[in-house]
């Protein structure tokens, strides 16, 4: 596929409410002994997902709720059972019927990373179509389809959901280049070069977007010029990263078959991670 997911989960992590925040602790309502089992369980979900799923699985049994499986899923997805985490993500939402659409939408994007995960692109394009249906404010569900229909090499839509994203967050850099790699792979190198010229006016020494102008130069032959911009990445990147490894690919005139969203272009909640908390949301 020509995007691929290399965002790290720690980077997306995000943290239960404090108790100041007047929210519910939980995402899932319950009893404080309740919150303690899950919060503990998600925790073991994350450092040892084999040794915890079948003690999520022994709580859900015991009548856990969505509390028990929600950590089951998590689990899952942690030890790479990714089709089975997409389900149970799916399922859990389902479950939740017409109550709380914020979290339903957290839920439904998880699903979707599940899926992408598990290389399934279609299932997570629908699961993210469910999520913004309920949530089409979030530009990070936007950026998560766009990715799918990017592995499935629908530039158009990709395209589309990433305007949606920008309209959301106008100037995003991150946005900037991952459009500009749709219109390069849907051979329109003319909207491409005016994404990453965008981009590169911001910050002029963008790795990503210097990258991007390489290949963009590369793919309509301006060689010359594209030694340029992968010369200017070396020389500003540690030797042997992946920004180090994609210009040097592209100096020996190789284009990308994959394009990384940099970490912080976005995405939804981690599955290593409760959804966010708060009321009806």
């Amino acid at each position: 596929m020509l995007f691929r997911r290399l965002v790290p989960l720690a980077v997306l992590g995000i943290a239960l409410a404090s108790p100041a925040s007047g929210q519910s602790l939980s995402p899932f309502e319950g009893s404080p002994d309740h919150l303690l089992r899950y919060t503990e369980c998600m925790k073991l979900a994350r450092r040892e997902p084999l040794r915890a799923l079948p003690m999520a699985e022994k709580w859900n049994a015991e009548g856990g709720g969505l509390g028990a499986r929600h950590c089951v899923a998590v689990a899952m997805f942690q030890a790479g059972k990714y089709p089975q985490a997409g389900a149970q993500f799916e399922a859990i939402a389902r479950d939740m019927g017409q109550d709380r659409p914020g979290l339903r939408a957290e839920l439904w994007g998880q699903a979707g990373q599940a899926w992408i995960e598990a290389g399934q692109a279609e299932k997570a394009a629908e699961a993210q179509s469910r999520a913004l249906a309920l949530k089409s404010n979030d530009a990070d569900l936007w950026i998560d389809r766009a990715l799918s229909y990017a592995a499935m090499s629908q530039w158009p839509r990709a395209i589309s959901d990433f305007d949606q994203a920008l309209r959301l967050r106008p100037d995003n850099l991150e946005i900037l280049v991952l459009r500009a790699a749709a219109w390069r792979n849907a051979r329109n190198p003319a909207q491409a070069m005016a994404d990453v010229v965008r981009a590169l006016r911001i910050a002029p020494d963008h790795t990503e977007a210097l990258l991007e102008r390489g290949f963009i130069n590369l793919a309509g032959g301006n060689r010359a010029q594209a030694n340029d911009d992968f010369n200017q990445v070396l020389r500003a990147v540690p030797p042997g990263s992946d920004a180090a490894r994609r210009a040097q690919a592209g100096l020996s005139g190789v284009q990308p078959s994959t394009v990384a969203p940099p970490a912080g272009a976005g995405t939804t909640p981690p599955p290593n991670a409760p959804p966010k908390t708060g009321g009806k949301r």
